[in-house]
């Protein structure tokens, strides 16, 4: 199998790579290499300790260039992220609300959740969090997400080696099949991507129309439903908008005139 091969005759410095690539924002998963690195670890090819010891390191230097924009630049550089996104829908919001509840210590649990790595260190740099702390968070969660691949490689190796024994029968084959898995996957996500887009396009409203709407009387109703560490961010709001959690969005909206327009505008 091409990536054993790899993993055996580039050891270390081969996930160093695809775990910076990874982090910094690339399709490349990382976890099937650290599995991989971790059963060969097991069989005394690689060594585990190395292996964690330049998973965190690459994960944290891509996680500080990230968390530095998001010092200098704030939320444009969440906007930047979320129109490359595959899930621009749930890019920041999701994020923000994980960040919101639980703080620097949700970045413990960031890499297990899809979207959640790459925008939490930016995010917490336009928060103002310290860079000590944020060091120090990051550096547990990366230890934690690259430990569970090692670990799961180590006690699995057995079946992990089968797996890719039965692989490997395919020769260059298997590599076609798992490209074109990854490729399959990211078409799927794009044409979600292009119809949430579609779809805002159509229910956008501009500030100039908004605008229009207050000043002739028609009195539209604006919900700000930025999360609080948006508004603490840029606290500055449309006049007369309520505040509206969005993870309160249904209970709230039952509140809501009907006779009405309702416009919400968020990050």
């Amino acid at each position: 199998m091409m990536l054993v091969e790899q993993v055996a005759r580039y050891g270390v410095a081969l996930v160093f790579a695809n775990v910076l690539l990874e982090q910094i924002g690339l399709p490349i998963p990382a976890i099937p290499t650290l599995i991989v690195a971790g059963a060969l670890a097991a069989d005394g090819r690689l060594s585990a300790l190395h292996v964690l010891v330049l998973a965190v390191a690459a994960s944290l230097i891509a996680d500080l260039v990230w968390y530095q924009l998001g010092r200098l630049q704030g939320y444009r550089v969440l906007r930047t992220l979320c129109r490359i996104s595959l899930s621009p829908d749930s890019c920041v919001q999701q994020t923000e609300s994980f960040f919101s509840r639980y703080g620097l210590a949700s970045l413990l649990f960031a890499k297990f959740i899809p979207g959640f790595s790459t925008v939490a260190p930016p995010l917490a740099g336009a928060s103002g969090a310290g860079v000590a702390r944020f060091t120090l968070y990051d550096s547990g969660g990366a230890l934690l997400w690259a430990g569970s691949g090692v670990v799961l490689g180590m006690a699995f190796h057995r079946a992990v080696d089968r797996v890719l024994d039965v692989l490997a029968s395919f020769g260059s084959g298997a590599l076609v099949v798992v490209l074109a898995a990854l490729l399959l996957f990211m078409a799927w996500k794009y044409a979600q991507r292009r119809a949430f887009y579609k779809a805002l396009r159509m229910a956008r409203i501009s500030p100039d129309e908004l605008y229009q709407a207050m000043e002739s009387g028609k009195s539209p109703l604006v919900a700000d439903v930025r999360s609080p560490a948006a508004r603490k961010a840029d606290p500055r709001r449309i006049p007369g908008a309520r505040s509206l959690e969005l993870s309160e969005i249904d209970a709230g909206m039952r509140d809501l005139p009907v006779d009405r327009e309702i416009i919400l505008y968020c990050t």
